[in-house]
């Protein structure tokens, strides 16, 4: 156990981090291993690692309702929650209550924001889809001039990309493709018999993709504390071998080990107290949501990581007489150039081929064909900028398509029992650019049970998303023709996902070097207050079309570091 760097007399604790998710837990992590006492905030309930996945393997029978969603208890409790198609009765435990917790979904226009209530937040259920950021991607403001410059470009993050992906554990294949960065991943998981079909067959007749595998973090290799994947299938209802990465079984037992951490659950951050005669964060205002009982807590450092909706919401709370409109939002764009990215089906086939190979056991993850589109500049034929890529699905119709059929007894089971086609699918991640008006903010009328005003939004896609996502559409049925598709089905015209859909809502307290356009600095500081430091998805400046959730680690990581630094210089 490291001693504290920083003496605390004067404070609870040296750092205040608020959110126990992917971001909360890499600063947890980072923090304690540099010697501070850190105070970690979840609004969530307490979950154990492993004991506390309770439907983790458990049968359907075993379930309440079999397992099958009970309808007037998701729509009146779970209204937003139970849109994600992950959210059943073997995992529920870890969704957030909408109806417990409300926002004014009924203000501004629809978005999804869907919510964990569990310490580990939403690192518990995500899809661990892992990606760089490409040279290109931290380039694209500056080139096209839809939004404004990132402060960073990739040399400078590479390394915490690195330092990220080897803890974590990524598996995956290197292509030395610059829209897909290599990156320092484990072996590949395996591909099934059609999906090396496909490969052939892209390479020959579609030379401008690359399939590859999804780079995921499961780990297909152990490391310290964690076992390698198994392929046993209920990823959604928690890991208890840790082989998916999640801060509960990765970050926060680090942290944890360090003798440093604090944690408390059921603890709603309510609001930040400024200092003005300090121009510092003084304190966090916190409510117990089990008791009521309000706490406040000081520190040297407070780093919000409570996901961006959460963490501009306190911001968004924090107001004083020196920042009225919203703690360090002296640029006034703290809440806009929200994005998120569009997701679904973009075209699926039917193939006939290697119908005598089958496979076994559960490979939570598909294959993966990065951009192709406006790579090396703007392709002749696209009327739009930016891309996208497809991310894949593979499975093998079983009796679950025919259990409807004709037939009986004998015959009809010796059917059921013939494996049937191959499908293939390809679903579009497109990017979302950064728009002023696309924007969520605290309604002036609705407040939750706490007497917090609750959030709203104002967001939309717009022509250049609906112009990517038909692209989309139209490459995906080329592709499944080049692959051999004996029946290529494209997704219909107006297949656009709902904002909040894809769950990587990013950008409203966006980094920049200009004080007057940016709330943070290219450290995830906040301009206006040295002490406070936002490294969740809030800090975006773009969207890129990869899964953000890798990036957003390697910015906390580094932050972390430069935190520490500044505390040790005497800086903050």
């Amino acid at each position: 156990m490291k001693k504290s760097i920083i003496e605390s007399t004067n404070f609870d604790f040296d750092a205040v981090v608020v959110g126990s998710g992917i971001s909360g837990g890499w600063a947890a992590k980072e923090l304690t291993e540099k010697g501070l006492k850190v105070l970690v905030l979840e609004r969530g309930k307490p979950l154990q690692h492993g004991s506390g996945y309770l439907g983790e393997h458990a049968p359907d029978w075993k379930l309440p309702y079999q397992g099958k969603r009970p309808r007037d208890l998701y729509a009146q409790e779970y209204k937003w929650s139970s849109k994600s198609g992950s959210m059943n009765e073997a995992n529920r435990q870890f969704w957030n209550n909408d109806k417990d917790n409300p926002y004014a979904d009924d203000e501004g226009k629809p978005f999804m924001w869907a919510r964990a209530d569990v310490v580990g937040g939403r690192s518990v259920l995500w899809g661990r889809q892992s990606y760089r950021f490409s040279a290109q991607d931290f380039r694209a403001n500056a080139d096209d001039g839809h939004g404004i410059p990132w402060p960073v470009d990739y040399e400078e993050i590479a390394p915490w990309y690195g330092y990220v992906e080897k803890f974590i554990g990524v598996n995956g294949r290197n292509e030395g493709l610059p829209q897909l960065p290599d990156g320092e991943l484990q072996k590949p998981m395996p591909w099934h018999a059609l999906e090396k079909t496909i490969e052939s067959r892209l390479k020959k007749k579609a030379p401008d993709v690359t399939l590859t595998n999804a780079r995921t973090a499961i780990l297909t290799e152990d490391l310290p504390g964690r076992s390698a994947c198994h392929y046993c299938g209920p990823c959604p209802r928690g890991c208890s071998t840790g082989s998916y990465f999640s801060s509960l079984s990765s970050t926060l037992p680090a942290a944890k080990a360090t003798g440093n951490l604090t944690i408390r659950a059921n603890s709603l951050v309510e609001k930040l107290e400024y200092d003005p005669e300090t121009g510092k964060i003084a304190k966090v205002h916190v409510i117990d949501t089990v008791s009521g009982e309000r706490q406040t807590y000081s520190a040297r450092i407070f780093f919000l990581c409570a996901s961006t909706v959460g963490s501009t919401q306190i911001l968004m709370n924090s107001t004083s007489e020196r920042f009225p409109n919203g703690l360090a939002n002296s640029s006034g764009v703290l809440g806009h150039y929200m994005m998120d990215h569009t997701i679904g089906e973009s075209g699926m086939g039917l193939f006939l081929d290697n119908m005598d190979s089958y496979f076994h056991g559960n490979r939570p993850t598909g294959l993966y064909i990065p951009r192709f589109r406006n790579v090396d500049g703007q392709d002749p034929d696209a009327d739009f900028v930016r891309g996208y890529g497809f991310q894949t699905y593979t499975l093998r119709m079983d009796w679950s398509t025919g259990f409807n059929a004709k037939g009986f007894g004998a015959s009809l089971k010796e059917d059921l029992r013939k494996p049937g086609p191959w499908i293939f699918v390809l679903s579009g991640f497109t990017e979302c650019l950064p728009y002023e008006d696309n924007r969520m903010y605290l309604s002036s009328n609705k407040v939750d049970r706490f007497g917090i005003p609750q959030v709203a939004f104002d967001f939309e896609f717009k022509d250049n998303e609906y112009k990517l996502r038909e692209d989309a559409r139209k490459q995906a049925d080329r592709l499944l023709k080049a692959a051999g598709a004996v029946v290529p089905v494209p997704a219909g015209r107006k297949n656009m996902s709902m904002p909040g859909e894809s769950i990587h809502e990013m950008g409203t307290a966006r980094m920049g070097d200009d004080p007057k356009q940016a709330v943070l600095n290219k450290y995830n500081q906040a301009h206006d207050v040295p002490n406070l430091f936002v490294t969740d998805g809030s800090f975006m400046t773009s969207a890129s079309c990869v899964n953000p959730s890798l990036t957003y680690m390697a910015f906390t990581a580094r932050a972390c570091e430069y935190a520490v630094k500044q505390m040790a210089e005497g800086h903050i």
